[in-house]
């Protein structure tokens, strides 16, 4: 039985990445209690003298593919509310709370919340970006869903996702109760998450977005995303996704522009 009003932050953890202690350190300076498990289909020495460290299980599976790991570690939780933290990124301290108390907010307004999701920055070095053309043109796709009564409809839903992925994966938490299981579709790498937001916006429920910048997001040269875009995968990817929403030409069109965005992941 999923534990209705917890929250879990599984920590995906691939090889030996040394921002993981650090992601952690911000998962234990939540303003409540929140529950904590690492998983990881690349079990090593580093990862579990890291969970040793700070007291945090570590759950290994022998699952391969980005689709696997991922559904593998929404798997890890007994919880209701569950959050992939990336190893890379850092949370907030007032990350959790507010998941939480806007996960009641709706739940009492009638809703049926399927994902939360915050604002976020960008973590370039050593420096917090909190402002540049990418993030504003995210933040304008994501205002219909500002509105209470426009978040739970298909159309806003869908609106915020049919010119390019404008939610953060690692800022989302899932209410596992109101969502699909197997979430995540093998085929994609980079667009694993839009995949998931565009399955789930053609059911009941709601997005529900938070505007304020609660988590780091880290862009780097050895993400996942960078090295897609850099073997054109990503291409390849977001053609497939846009064509869920527009026709083939309408498509390819978006998808240079979108492009032109995404290629700020690697410049800044």
């Amino acid at each position: 039985m999923q534990l209705q009003n917890e929250l879990t932050f599984v920590i995906l953890a691939y090889k030996e990445s040394p921002y993981l202690p650090r992601c952690i350190e911000s998962l234990r300076q939540q303003t409540v209690p929140v529950r904590l498990v690492i998983s990881t289909s690349t079990g090593n020495g580093f990862i579990d003298e890291t969970a040793k460290r700070f007291g945090i299980p570590v759950i290994t599976h022998e699952l391969h593919g980005i689709a696997n790991d991922w559904n593998a570690a929404l798997s890890c939780a007994v919880t209701n509310l569950v959050t992939l933290a990336h190893q890379d990124d850092i949370y907030e301290p007032s990350y959790a709370e507010s998941i939480l108390d806007a996960f009641e907010k709706a739940r009492q307004g009638g809703e049926r919340p399927q994902i939360l999701f915050t604002d976020y920055y960008e973590i370039r070095g050593t420096k917090k970006v909190y402002d540049n053309k990418n993030l504003k043109v995210k933040r304008k796709l994501l205002r219909p869903l500002l509105f209470v009564k426009k978040r739970g409809s298909t159309a806003a839903k869908r609106g915020c996702l049919c010119f390019g992925n404008a939610i953060c994966c690692p800022a989302v938490t899932y209410v596992m109760e109101n969502l699909p299981f197997p979430l995540f579709e093998e085929g994609f790498g980079s667009n694993i998450d839009w995949q998931a937001w565009e399955k789930i916006s053609r059911e009941q429920g709601s997005f529900i977005y938070i505007p304020q910048q609660l988590m780091g997001h880290r862009i780097h040269e050895e993400s996942t995303t960078t090295a897609l875009i850099e073997n054109n995968e990503r291409g390849r990817e977001d053609f497939a996704m846009l064509r869920r929403f527009w026709p083939s030409w309408i498509a390819s069109l978006i998808g240079k522009f979108y492009a032109r965005a995404e290629d700020s992941n690697q410049r800044g």
